[in-house]
C-alpha cells in the first residue's frame, strides 16, 4: 500500500510541476487542409469551396478546418472531409506542414495538408454549401490564404507519385485503352508525351493485359481495350522502380 501511495504521490507531483511549463506553451491554431484532386473528362481537377470570410470574398479555398484538442491530425482530416463533401471512402496521404507566419490574416496558424486522388464518377458530393464543386487545376485564378501554394505543393508530390506507383489506374475503367491511359498522365503530369514512347514504356512494364477487345461507339479509330495486373504488380512491386517520362 506504502508504495502505491508513493507512485500516486510522485505522478501527482509530475502533473503538477507540468502545469507551469504547458501553460507556457506559445498558442499557436492548427488546422487541416484537404487537397482533393479528381479525374474526370481527361482533365484534371481540384475539389474547392468559396471562402467565408469577407476579406477573402468570392475567392476559392481548400477544404479545412481547426484541429480540436483531443483529435488526431489524420482523425481530423477524414471529419473535415466527411463534414465538407458527405464522401466517407476517400483515401488520404498526409503531405506536408505549411506555417510562414503571415499565412492567416488571424495570426499565426499551423497547417497539415492532405491529398488524394480519386475518379470524380466514383465519388458523390452529397454537401453543396459555399459552391462546393470541381474547378480545372489549369484555370484557377484566385485564392484564399496561402492555398494556391498548398495546392501546387500538393500538385508536384502528386506528379512524383504517380511515377512511383500505378495509383492512376485506379482512375480508369475496369477495361482501358492506351489513349485513355495516356490521357490520364497528361493531365496529372501537364505535359505532352510522345505516343510511341509512352506505349513502349508500359509494354516494357508487362503489366497490362491485352482483352481482346475494341473500343465500341468512339469518335476516333478504335483501340485495343486493356486490363491492368494489379495480382502481378502486388507480387512484383518491391521491383517495381517507376516510370520515368
Amino acid at each position: 500500500m506504502t508504495k502505491n501511495r508513493d507512485k500516486e504521490a510522485a505522478s501527482h507531483q509530475l502533473i503538477q510541476d507540468a502545469v507551469p511549463l504547458v501553460l507556457s506553451y506559445p498558442k499557436v491554431p492548427l488546422t487541416v487542409d484537404c487537397v482533393i484532386f479528381g479525374f474526370e473528362e481527361n482533365k484534371l481537377k481540384v475539389l474547392l469551396i468559396k471562402s467565408d470570410l469577407k476579406i477573402f470574398e468570392n475567392k476559392l479555398s481548400l477544404l479545412g478546418d481547426f484541429v480540436r484538442d483531443n483529435e488526431e491530425l489524420d482523425a481530423a482530416a477524414y471529419r473535415i472531409l466527411r463534414e465538407r463533401t458527405g464522401m466517407t471512402n476517400v483515401f488520404l496521404d498526409q503531405v506536408r506542414v505549411f506555417g510562414k507566419p503571415n499565412r492567416h490574416p488571424g495570426g499565426r496558424v499551423v497547417t497539415i495538408a492532405y491529398c488524394s486522388l480519386l475518379n470524380i464518377q466514383h465519388h458523390s458530393l452529397n454537401i453543396h454549401d459555399h459552391e462546393l464543386d470541381w474547378y480545372n487545376y489549369t484555370t484557377i485564378k484566385d485564392f484564399a490564404f496561402d492555398h494556391r501554394e498548398i495546392m501546387e505543393y500538393c500538385h508536384d508530390w502528386l506528379q512524383k507519385r504517380i511515377q512511383e506507383h500505378p495509383l492512376g489506374f485506379n482512375l480508369l475503367p475496369d477495361k482501358f485503352s492506351l489513349r485513355e491511359l495516356q490521357n490520364l498522365y497528361e493531365a496529372i503530369l501537364g505535359v505532352k508525351l510522345d505516343r510511341r514512347n509512352f506505349r513502349k514504356k508500359f509494354a516494357s512494364m508487362d503489366l497490362l493485359i491485352d482483352i481482346n477487345e475494341m473500343e465500341q461507339d468512339v469518335s476516333h479509330r478504335p483501340g485495343k481495350l486493356y486490363k491492368f495486373n494489379f495480382e502481378k504488380y502486388e507480387k512484383n512491386k518491391r521491383k517495381w522502380v517507376g516510370i520515368d517520362f
